[in-house]
This record gives structure tokens, sequence and C-alpha cells, in this order.
């Protein structure tokens, strides 16, 4: 006979407790928050979200980040401020030894969460409760104006997170979730091209600059003395390249118009190479000081994006289908990507539509805490 459960009492605590879902978004995760659960005051709420994550400290074992600037996001998430948008998502990148917030870049991956969130915690309605039906929502992204209709499938009016779709860089297999961008050129830069040149030569080498969703830098491995085949692990340990990419990161930020970039998050940094497994290209992100194990949503809608485009760095090196619209298979260091592009017949640089596939899972829901110190919580 099993013995009966017993659930902990929760007594009151000296900490603020904030209430919390912890979620994973694709090949990231992290915790997710409703708006109006945090400090309305951007430098509290910053102080709030470094407190829960254990930030600044390699490890973060005082808080719920993972060591990882994977594993050091946070979403925050609200109904929709303007006509047309069912719901605004704030994102948050976070890295381990920093004290810095940044909420300037996007991130597809910790965005296939918010739909899911919002529906556990009642922000919006399932569309639907027979067996098959699913809710489709838009949702802005605030950290850069971007839209997109994110779809889930809610049976019995439940999100479902079981099923059969696998992404690279996620173990398992899961319920789909597609997400359908509607107009990412320019996201933070301004513009697809933001130097408005197709590729050119900075600090010594040939870089398409692009932004598509993510302002990336993307130049040949092999200018940099590299196969654009090496592991994670060897990337992250070669100062070398680091520091070569670096300097190179700092010069494009500069030409992209953004400005000095040593303490931003972007732009990323992609090291390409022709494809070896079946797929159009071989990629090696930096993001942007660490090798990405896969590769982030909005840098593979972006790379996608310079595969498509004749007179980019990636043309030549990249093997691509033919057709309008065209799947991408971008391949990264444990799988492929693939991405649905479809551009304009009358402006083959204008993209019209980026679709993907993504999956999500509530890991754990309850409160996270942070010292009163910090914020002693809404009725301070």
């Amino acid at each position: 006979m099993r013995p009966t459960a017993v659930r902990p009492t929760v007594r009151p605590t000296s900490q603020t407790a904030i209430p919390c879902l912890f979620m994973r978004g694709g090949t990231s995760r992290g915790p997710f928050f409703s708006a109006a659960d945090l400090p309305a005051d951007t430098d509290a709420r910053d102080l709030v979200l470094l407190a829960v994550m254990g930030s600044p400290d390699k490890r973060q074992i005082d808080g719920l980040g993972g060591a990882h600037p994977l594993t050091s996001k946070v979403g925050i998430v609200s109904r929709g401020s303007q006509p047309g948008v069912d719901l605004d998502f704030l994102f948050a990148q976070l890295q381990p030894d920093s004290d810095k917030v940044d909420t300037t870049p996007n991130c597809g991956n910790m965005l296939a969460a918010v739909v899911p969130f919002a529906l556990e915690t009642g922000l919006v309605d399932p569309q639907g409760t027979g067996e098959d039906s699913v809710s489709t929502f838009r949702v802005l992204t605030l950290n850069t104006g971007m839209q997109c209709d994110i779809t889930v499938q809610t049976p019995g009016g439940l999100v479902s997170y079981e099923g059969g779709a696998r992404i690279d860089g996620a173990p398992g297999s899961s319920a789909p979730i597609t997400i359908n961008f509607l107009d990412t050129a320019g996201s933070v830069a301004g513009s697809l091209l933001p130097t408005g040149k197709l590729r050119e030569h900075i600090d010594g080498i040939e870089v398409t600059c692009i932004d598509n969703g993510m302002p990336l830098v993307i130049f040949s491995a092999a200018d940099v003395g590299r196969t654009g085949y090496e592991s994670v692990e060897a990337l992250n340990a070669d100062t070398e390249l680091k520091a070569r990419i670096e300097r190179l990161r700092i010069a494009a930020g500069h030409a992209m118009g953004l400005g000095d970039v040593s303490a931003k998050n972007y732009p990323k940094m992609t090291l390409i190479a022709p494809p070896r497994d079946g797929g159009a290209l071989c990629t090696r992100s930096f993001i942007p000081h660490v090798c990405h194990d896969a590769i982030g949503v909005l840098a593979a809608v972006t790379v996608a994006t310079a595969c498509k485009l004749p007179g980019t760095v990636a043309d030549g090196v990249a093997q691509m289908p033919g057709g309008n619209p065209v799947t991408v298979s971008v391949e990264h260091p444990t799988g492929e990507f693939s991405v649905e592009l479809e551009t304009d017949p009358a402006d083959p640089q204008r993209v019209t539509r980026a679709a993907l596939l993504r999956t999500a899972r509530l890991l754990m829901r309850g409160e996270a805490m942070v010292p009163r110190g910090v914020w002693a919580g809404p009725e301070s």
C-alpha cells in the first residue's frame, strides 16, 4: 500500500514571493512572469530579475539561472496593448557573471513559450475545447516591435505539451508550436542590410551584416582559419579566435549603426561553411561571446535570409533548393533548423514571410523568491 502523500504547509516567508512559471521555450529556458507581478520601474524590475536568476555569479548558485546564456533568460508577458495584438512579450537576457539586464534583442526560442504561459495563467482563453482544437494568438515583442502569430494545440481547452514534433537541441518530442513572423527585417538595426551592402570587408574580413529578426555578422569560417565544423567545446576554448571575432564584432557594430556594442549582446557572430549533413549551410554561432550549442531562432531566420539573397557571403557557399517559398535547412552543432522563407517576386530583398516550428514545456509553477531588501512587493 502506497503511503498517503502529504503536502508541505506553506508558511509565511521573510522574502518577497512572485508568481512564476518556469518554462522551456525551444532550446532555451527560464522563468516567466506576468508584467503585473513585477515592479513597474525598470531599475527596480532589473534588480528583481538579477536576484531571481542569481546574477552576477558564473554558477548562478543563488538563483534560478543555469550558468549559461541559454538558461539565463526571462520572459515577461501581459495582455496586448495595441489593436489586433493579443499579448505583449518582453524578453530579458541576463548573463551569469554580469549585472546587466538586456531587453534590446529578441529571443525566438523563449517566444515559443509565451502563448502556453498566457493560457496557463489565464491571460488569454483557448479558442476551442475539441480534441483537435488549436489556438492562435498575435504576439508583439516589445523589445523590437516585431509581431508574430503563434499557434499551439489546445485539446480539451488545455495546452498540449506531448506530441511528435522534434527540434534539434531539445531532447525527446513535444507538441508542435508554429511561429509565423510578420515583419522581422531591421528588428534592431533598422533595416535588413544596415550598412546598405550585401557584402563588404570589415576589419580585414569579408562579411555580410544583416538583420532579419536578429542583427548578425556572417562570415566564412575559412577566413578566420577555421573549418566551421569544430565542436562547441573547441570553439569556446579557442581564445585566439574569440578575441579576433570580438574585434570584428565591435567594428561591425559601428558599421551597422549600433554604436559601441562592447557591452551589448548583439550583433551575434556567425561562422559559415558548406553543408555536410544535407542542409543548406553549416553554422557556428557566437551569442556573442559563447558558442551556441545550436542556433537561435531569429539567428536561423537571418542566416536563412542571407542564403536566399544573391550576393551575400553565403552566396556560393549555401546549397539552396529552388522555389518561393523555400525551406532553408540551417545546420548547427546539434542538428539543423528549418526555416520557411518567402520573398516578394518584385523585390527579392524583401522577405514577406518567415515561418518555423518550435516546442515548449511547462517545467514548474510556483513562486520565485527575492530578498525583501531587493523588493518588498507591490505594496511597497
